[in-house]
């Protein structure tokens, strides 16, 4: 008997101890630091703070404690089966011109134990008490519900664990592992190939520049036939230039011939109302050179474009903000800094390569970047740059806000539609950006004047920002049609920096998803607009950017709305192309994937990814010839469906074609 009192006595000393070893503890959400395992789609996780660095608050109540972050927002937790409980509260942030839609989310070991409902701004936050008894990992996720990430500003606040162990943050996502860069595209023919759009819009009485964009072996001759009254062509540098009063559609026969052969193409070439009516093409000195963008800088980036990419249909090379100088000219006329010594000089050094040239503003007193706008000077900034014979405009929104507080999309409208009258006035085709960057803006882009408008936040070269903004352009890709693009901005492949004010770096993206980028790109009939160092630039780059029949895609004169179709591992992008065939793109991308099983981190980035396509998705029934467009080779005939598989973020861009 006594000998049992003696155990009994020791359990109980034993569970004591315990008890007293596994006490009950807060840990408090902000105190897990700013780790680099949270993933957002837009800027970066604050503590105690906004996204925005503003004061926490929600519905005009200001918190002290929690995490300020941005949809799509993940952060996982490692918690070992030892918390207790998860409570605090979640709300829209107030510090947003917009009230956009999100939702917050709680997920324990893949199941959902909270959700908070569609959150707008003006909501009060809405509070949570999980328990967490025998999960192993929590996920606090932020989503996007149906109107795109852009300002769905979000706290997570008063967030607390209690548990018996510790709470570590763990990786969302696998670190990439490094693989090589391969080359997709074939190496151009030394036979000409030309590769202009099959429609080019222009104004009667403009000034007109067009060159026949050809790859092949130099020297080469060119003929046009079929142009109209007022343009001519120069038989030896393949410019067609000059201006013409004759309204219509022509049909112009394009030749070129070298010692290898020759290529003929016919294009319409529509004089009329309307310009750019395939997307454009070219470079933009922000990503790579921000403000420290100057004459030479210019000069280098064209002349690699006319050497290497111009062939190809590569025209626009676009300078951003930083060009002005600190003060107008008595009359009011816009002056450049001292980067950038005669403007007139430069445009007619690129036009003479057949290139063109575009500027920055902003409807502001002052642009982004704190330089000159255009507030008040519209149509004489308008005729400073015909003088100096712009091309393209790019019209940041930045500085307007100052003047007019007012965020309904009408009042948002006026400053662009001032300018668009203004370019309407002076003689020379000018596209027309406008660079808003806000919701709905597809929704009046084109009223206002636009050829093309900023449909997100700025990009960078992180595989969720690029994923998070092209896996959302479904919401606005009904309104793509000729002449009026969606742009999910520039492209980020190549040498990278200093422009983000880190160090020249070869883009963050690995293959596989530049492959992806560049795809999806070319199936939303987006801009293609470079921002990388041109001087770089190097041969996996350079095959990118240089693949007629993927380039075709992007160029397609239907402009086609592009339909999603969201897949188990992935999504199906596809559009209808002008001949009747489809161009159809397997992607392995989910904006809310999220690395539950640690332990498989490197076994995903090494697998291939299945997907099957019923053809009858594009109200196909017969028989269709499937072409790889990357690889620029005919895959087989097929009826009913088509399989493939793909590597980890990579892409399989297709051709389907009706067997008639």
């Amino acid at each position: 008997m006594q000998y049992i009192k003696q155990i009994m006595l020791l359990v109980i000393l034993t569970i004591s101890w315990k008890c007293q070893a596994e006490e009950v503890k807060e840990i408090w959400l902000d105190e897990l630091g700013e780790s680099s395992y949270y993933i957002q789609d837009w800027g970066l996780p604050r503590i105690n703070k906004a996204v925005t660095m503003t004061p926490l608050t929600v519905k005009g109540i200001v918190y002290e404690r929690g995490i300020g972050t941005h949809a799509i927002s993940r952060m996982l937790f490692d918690i070992e089966k030892k918390a207790k409980t998860l409570s605090g509260l979640a709300g829209a942030d107030d510090n947003t011109p917009f009230a956009c839609n999100l939702q917050f989310k709680i997920l324990g070991d893949r199941k959902e134990l909270w959700r908070s409902g569609i959150m707008r701004k003006g909501d009060p936050a809405k509070p949570f008490n999980i328990d967490l008894s025998g999960i192993d990992k929590v996920l606090l996720l932020v989503e996007e519900c149906g109107d795109g990430m852009m300002y769905d500003r979000a706290d997570w606040l008063n967030v607390k664990f209690t548990t018996l162990g510790d709470v570590q943050p763990i990786p969302v996502w696998p670190k990439p592992i490094a693989k090589e860069k391969y080359i997709l595209t074939p190496q151009s023919p030394d036979a000409p190939q030309i590769n202009n759009p099959l429609t080019y819009g222009a104004r009667p009485g403009n000034p007109f520049l067009m060159p026949i964009m050809v790859s092949g072996k130099r020297p080469m001759t060119y003929k046009a036939k079929g142009l109209p009254k007022g343009l001519k062509l120069n038989r030896k540098t393949g410019l067609i230039t000059g201006s013409t009063n004759t309204n219509g559609n022509f049909k112009v026969r394009l030749q070129a011939t070298n010692e290898k052969g020759t290529d003929e193409k016919e294009i319409t070439l529509k004089i009329g109302s309307e310009i750019m009516l395939t997307p454009p093409m070219g470079w933009n000195s922000w990503n790579c050179w921000r403000f420290a963008a100057d004459d030479q800088k210019v000069r280098d980036a064209a002349r690699i474009m006319h050497e290497k990419l111009q062939a190809y249909g590569w025209t626009y090379v676009n300078i951003d903000d930083g060009w002005e100088a600190d003060e107008r000219t008595p009359e009011g006329e816009l002056l450049a800094n001292e980067k950038f010594p005669d403007f007139k000089t430069l445009t007619d050094y690129i036009h003479s390569l057949g290139l063109k040239f575009g500027i920055y503003s902003s409807p502001g007193w002052t642009t982004c970047g704190k330089h000159i706008g255009s507030y008040q000077h519209e149509l004489t900034d308008a005729k400073t740059w015909e003088k100096w014979g712009v091309d393209y405009l790019k019209y940041d929104y930045c500085g307007y806000a100052a003047i007019e507080k007012d965020s309904e999309e009408k009042t948002i409208q006026e400053p662009f539609i001032v300018m668009r009258n203004a370019l309407d006035q002076i003689k020379r085709d000018i596209v027309y950006c406008v660079g808003y960057g806000a919701p709905n803006v597809w929704n009046w882009g084109a009223e206002a004047g636009g050829n093309l408008w900023r449909t997100t936040r700025d990009i960078n070269d992180q595989w969720n920002i690029v994923m998070a903004i092209g896996c959302f352009q479904d919401v606005c890709a009904h309104v793509s049609a000729p002449g009026k693009y969606n742009d999910p901005d520039m492209l980020v492949v190549g040498k990278l920096g200093p422009g983000w004010g880190a160090k020249s770096h070869d883009s963050d993206l690995t293959a596989d998803e530049q492959y992806a980028h560049i795809s999806l790109w070319s199936i939303l009939s987006a801009p293609l607009l470079l921002g990388c160092d041109m001087t770089a630039i190097d041969d996996f780059t350079l095959g990118l950017l240089t693949n007629p029949e993927v380039i075709a895609v992007n160029q397609d004169p239907l402009v086609a709305p592009a339909t999603k179709l969201t897949v188990p591992n992935g999504q199906i992008w596809y559009k209808k192309l002008y001949d009747g065939s489809y161009a159809l793109g397997f992607f392995q991308m989910d904006p809310y994937f999220i690395l539950w099983d640690q332990d498989k981190a490197v076994n995903i980035q090494q697998q291939k990814y299945n997907f099957n396509f019923a053809l009858n998705q594009l109200g196909i029934q017969g028989k269709v010839k499937i072409r790889d467009l990357w690889r620029q080779k005919d895959l087989g005939i097929f009826s009913g469906s088509y399989e493939t598989s793909i590597p980890y973020h990579g892409v399989s861009l297709i051709k389907i074609t009706p067997i008639k």
